[in-house]
């Protein structure tokens, strides 16, 4: 295990997806958020092959730079092992991920963390949350398919809780309304907003685009979302991120919605 070095920054930026095109769709949020962390406790380590060549990360932050409340600890917001055919091949199944793991958890006691969080989904994908559990975290609150587990380290520390959600405010106007939380730590995340802005974009004036950035602790804690994208107040991602053909047409569906209701409310004001 090795900490980031400088030579595999760009790879770390696409979560070591170099060969994916879809990763050029995601922007550079990931690269923004990289310094803008880097400084506040950002800690990645990498998993590297005999040729230099990355294989897995994690990356964990004190998790005051997390969706999730606590003190004394740390959040793993990311471990992946790059399990694709493609660039260095699928290196899963074969114990890097528990290593990683360690590594991260050595270096937060070290550090002096009394704990260490992280977030798992309760469905068959990335960051499963029986995967933790299977390495000794318990489960201390959950939102959705989201569930925040812990391990402490200590016997005085206190458990995490998820920040609350807050409704998505939605103004009232003829306009849809897409609205967009971006911190930019992931770059799948990063992707669909990326889609939903593109896609709005091409419906001009019947769309409304708001982006609400996270990386500002205040307005996180304001709104209860890190990362996530609304149409009309409604989420558009569960699970895996849509196409932007997904996208475009959940937005389209909307406009069409709004322009149906247009002549009525015209009637109404007459």
């Amino acid at each position: 295990m090795e900490d980031l070095p400088e030579r595999h920054l760009e790879s770390y930026f696409v979560c070591l997806e170099d060969w994916s095109p879809e990763m050029t769709e995601a922007g550079d949020h990931k690269a923004r958020w990289f310094r803008h962390a880097r400084f506040r406790g950002l800690r990645v380590k990498l998993a590297l092959d005999e040729s230099d060549r990355p294989l897995g990360m994690i990356q964990y932050v004190p998790i005051e730079l997390s969706p999730a409340q606590g003190q004394d600890l740390y959040m793993i917001l990311c471990i992946w092992v790059h399990g694709h055919d493609q660039g260095v091949g699928d290196a899963q199944g074969r114990g890097i991920g528990t290593a990683l793991l360690a590594a991260a958890e050595t270096d937060a006691r070290r550090l002096g963390a009394k704990g260490m969080a992280a977030w798992g989904l309760n469905m068959p994908v990335w960051m499963k949350a029986s995967w933790f559990k299977k390495h000794g975290y318990q489960g201390v609150d959950r939102v959705g398919p989201r569930e925040l587990v812990w391990k402490p380290f200590v016997a005085d520390a206190e458990a995490p809780r998820w920040i609350k959600e807050q409704p998505v405010q939605i103004g009232g106007s003829d306009m849809v309304e897409v609205t967009a939380y971006l911190s930019g730590w992931c770059p799948a995340n990063n992707l669909v907003y990326e889609r939903a802005r593109r896609a709005s974009e091409e419906f001009g004036s019947e769309v409304d685009f708001t982006t609400i950035d996270t990386t500002e602790r205040a307005k996180m804690l304001d709104c209860g979302h890190a990362d996530a994208v609304f149409v009309n107040g409604r989420p558009l991602q569960r699970g895996r991120p849509p196409s932007y053909r997904t996208i475009r047409r959940r937005i389209a569906r909307q406009v069409r919605r709004q322009q149906r209701k247009a002549p009525s409310s015209d009637r109404n004001q007459r």
